[in-house]
């Protein structure tokens, strides 16, 4: 499994604020995160001897589930904060889930990797849950403050 579309991150903001600033989730952000959106590669299959992903031996195959999510901010001082919010968070389920985040201009990159789907799933799940509450927090102080 795997998304890699930069709209899906602007579901925590809206549109310009009447102050002109661009929230998380206007078209102008939207817009930008596309273009400057990493790539991911996909997954890659492991070919039995008859060309399929399947085992002859019978057993199931371990599949590998990549999940990826972009999350466009309107600077890239922004985008650092919220990396830095997230990222001492620990994992879970580290030894059997991986995430990664890194920081690319304004957005906020984040790849997981599980071979355990509802694992991966929860781990997705708390995740979002934590960076509603960190773009909450951001939206509701205003933008940083240049020193």
């Amino acid at each position: 499994m795997q998304v890699a579309d930069a709209g899906a991150g602007g579901v925590a903001g809206g549109a310009d604020s009447r102050d002109g600033h661009r929230g998380l989730g206007s078209p102008g952000a939207l817009a930008a995160a596309a273009s400057e959106a990493p790539r991911v590669p996909g997954p890659s299959q492991v070919s039995g001897p008859g060309g399929d992903a399947s085992s002859t031996t019978g057993r199931p195959e371990t599949r590998v589930h990549v999940f990826a999510l972009c999350v466009p901010f309107p600077s890239n001082v922004e985008a650092e904060i919220a990396c830095a919010s997230l990222a001492p968070d620990r994992e879970p389920h580290g030894s059997v889930v991986k995430k990664e985040l890194t920081v690319t201009g304004s957005i906020l990159a984040i790849r997981w990797r599980a071979e355990n789907p509802r694992l991966l799933r929860i781990s997705i799940i708390n995740f979002l849950d934590q960076l509603s509450l960190v773009m909450r927090t951001m939206q509701r102080f205003g933008p940083p403050v240049s020193r």
